[in-house]
């Protein structure tokens, strides 16, 4: 049984992480499994990259330029410039050896000049099984990747918030029609959601409700993400005190207004007024934040903050999340984030927003907190509950046997293997 699974990116970005863990994780337990990305992050067992040698990168980089330039006349704003795919560039994959020798193909996330809508009906055409996890709900949609609440795409998507000129009958509309031309009931199609959320989402859309979904959480090598000794994990950013409470903010892009820092700051802002300390005390909360893109304005912060930068390999994330009490996601959408898996399997607690697959991650007041959605307030009194913690030691404990169980690699590889037999 031999499975090919498609990403666009190999090491960057969490669909891509979360992509390249699974197949190692195949490969660990004996599965005949291969990665087919746009270029090779770094040489890897399984790891296929579409893009070899100089001219095919180059090509890869005009596909992406493209991809980017075929939906510049359509989108409303530059804020929305990469939230939006019309998947009308690609590469030809079907004709790719991977694929043709795969017995399932295995989707992940395929936007940005790696796969369009012709080289999905390609696929498709193959008469292959396919599973396809969703990371996001772009498979479901008109294009958006994220729906920011819209929900035009139970029945026919059509007045875009996300274009220049939305109507009845526009390019979210147009792609939609498309999307449905193509995944015709009939088609070998699993869909696999990392949370129930987004397969409630999935199997309310009108594109999406023909087909069985069945939930599988991302999974994580725990021996790699695991609690290390705390005073190691500061050492390594040249952090002292290991007395002083520190909250962690991370995410591919900081300064994505979805992942919501402002929220973060405010409750802050929050917690300092109501709780006022002097510089020198040692109960002040130190904020670390890692991340790629600009950082957020960090001066504005009414406490001591240090800018982490891009932690590029697993011991630099795997420090920071041993380095802080609390990891802080106030994400206002998200599928089944992998930071949160990482912190709970160091043993990091985690405060964030009740939205999205977040609530199946977290139990409150257990292994972290779970504010209201968009609330400030309700965000600090979860950053009160973390730093007026006298058991510490007991959430951390929780945390990471939570996270043993949610997302340990044995459970998830399992069904993902009984998931492949089956569609064989």
């Amino acid at each position: 049984m031999k499975i090919t699974l498609l990403s666009t990116y190999h090491l960057s970005g969490g669909a891509a992480v979360a992509a390249t863990r699974l197949h190692r994780a195949l490969l660990r337990a004996g599965v005949s499994s291969t990665l087919l990305v746009e270029q090779v992050g770094k040489p890897e067992p399984g790891v296929v990259g579409l893009a070899d040698g100089y001219l095919g990168r180059k090509w890869a980089t005009a596909r992406l330029a493209l991809d980017r330039l075929s939906f510049l006349p359509y989108e409303k704003d530059k804020s929305v410039r990469f939230h939006f795919s019309p998947a009308r560039v690609g590469a030809n994959l079907a004709e790719h050896p991977a694929v043709q020798q795969a017995d399932v193909l295995h989707l992940h996330w395929t936007n940005f000049g790696f796969l369009s809508l012709s080289g999905l009906d390609k696929l498709v055409r193959l008469g292959k099984p396919i599973i396809w996890t969703l990371h996001d709900q772009w498979a479901f949609t008109g294009g958006c990747h994220y729906t920011r609440g819209c929900t035009r795409f139970l029945t026919q998507c059509g007045q875009c918030p996300y274009l220049k000129t939305p109507g009845p009958n526009d390019l979210s509309a147009q792609i939609l029609k498309r999307k449905a031309a193509i995944l015709k009931p009939e088609t070998r199609l699993q869909i696999v959601t990392p949370s129930r959320w987004m397969a409630n989402e999935a199997g309310e859309s009108r594109l999406l409700e023909w087909f069985p979904i069945t939930t599988i959480p991302n999974t994580i090598d725990q021996t790699v993400f695991r609690p290390i000794d705390r005073t190691a994990a500061l050492a390594r950013f040249g952090l002292t005190d290991p007395d002083r409470p520190r909250l962690l903010f991370g995410s591919f892009n900081t300064t994505d207004p979805r992942k919501g820092f402002s929220y973060f700051a405010k409750a802050l802002q929050l917690i300092k007024s109501q709780h006022p300390t002097s510089a020198a005390d040692r109960q002040t909360p130190e904020i670390l934040v890692f991340g790629k893109g600009e950082s957020p304005d960090l001066n504005g912060l009414p406490y001591p903050a240090r800018q982490l930068g891009i932690l590029t390999n697993d011991a630099d994330l795997v420090a920071a999340y041993n380095a802080a009490d609390a990891l802080v996601v106030p994400s206002l959408e998200d599928n089944l984030p992998n930071t949160i898996v990482e912190a709970l399997s160091c043993g990091t607690p985690v405060v964030a927003f009740r939205t999205g697959g977040i609530p199946e991650m977290i139990k409150h007041f257990q292994t972290g907190y779970l504010a209201n959605a968009g609330s400030p307030e309700k965000l600090a009194d979860g950053l009160a509950f973390i730093l007026n913690q006298t058991t510490r030691e007991l959430l951390r404990q929780k945390a990471r046997q939570s996270a043993e169980e949610l997302f340990g690699e044995e459970r998830v590889v399992r069904e993902y293997t009984e998931l492949y037999r089956k569609l064989c």
